[in-house]
């Protein structure tokens, strides 16, 4: 039993792992949703739903709702954490968030205070989620400070620990990894610069007939 117990944690954690933290439908949603002001929109609608069914379930204690409610807030860090991810990754682009930033704060602390609350109601199964819950307040915490963050002072620091990611990566890389690399690199510009073209050397472009 002693040598069970572990591997029936471990496999029980990677379940948790696998699990996706999306429907189906919501991810196609998030795959139709490219301009990242209207993904930063979706994501925050998709976190009030987790929400609204927490409140649900403790409206009323109800035998093996504790499993339930630890995914449910399992969930919600990992969309609150996408959140994150797609603001910085708009940021790097160079791309204007104001609008889905400015949602995402108005979101985030009104379900933080019921986070809260619920954390302070202490309910009596709270110890078989408690973990989750903390960790779904300090995300939720984290993301509004992040958000209310100078976009610009912001999108500095994105950069800044992109590039000293990339420097850590390639001072593990051997030279002959890293000479490889570079010269992909170097093919790939020079394909893009070169616009594919089924005309012969000198041929002039034929005129399109319906430009008349």
């Amino acid at each position: 039993m002693k040598v069970l117990l572990p591997v029936i944690l471990l496999a029980s954690l990677a379940t948790a792992q696998d699990r996706d933290f999306l429907t189906a439908d919501e991810t196609d949603q998030v795959r139709l949703a490219q301009e990242p002001n209207a993904r930063l929109k979706l994501y925050a609608e998709f976190a009030r739903q987790r929400v609204d069914q927490l409140e649900q379930l403790m409206a009323k204690e109800k035998p093996g709702r504790s499993t339930f409610i630890h995914d449910l807030l399992a969930d919600f860090t990992k969309i609150i954490e996408a959140i994150d991810t797609v603001a910085d990754d708009a940021l790097k682009r160079k791309l204007l968030i104001e609008e889905g930033v400015k949602a995402v704060v108005e979101a985030e602390k009104e379900m933080l205070a019921k986070l809260r609350k619920i954390s302070d109601a202490e309910p009596k199964d709270v110890k078989r989620y408690e973990f989750a819950l903390q960790q779904a307040i300090e995300t939720t915490t984290d993301s509004i400070e992040l958000a209310q963050q100078d976009l610009k002072e912001r999108a500095h620091e994105v950069i800044a620990r992109e590039e000293k990611e990339k420097k850590e990566i390639e001072a593990l890389r051997g030279p002959d990894e890293l000479n490889e690399r570079k010269e992909f690199e170097k093919k790939e510009a020079e394909q893009k610069r070169k616009a594919p073209t089924l005309r012969r050397k000198g041929e002039a472009a034929t005129p399109d007939p319906r430009r008349r």
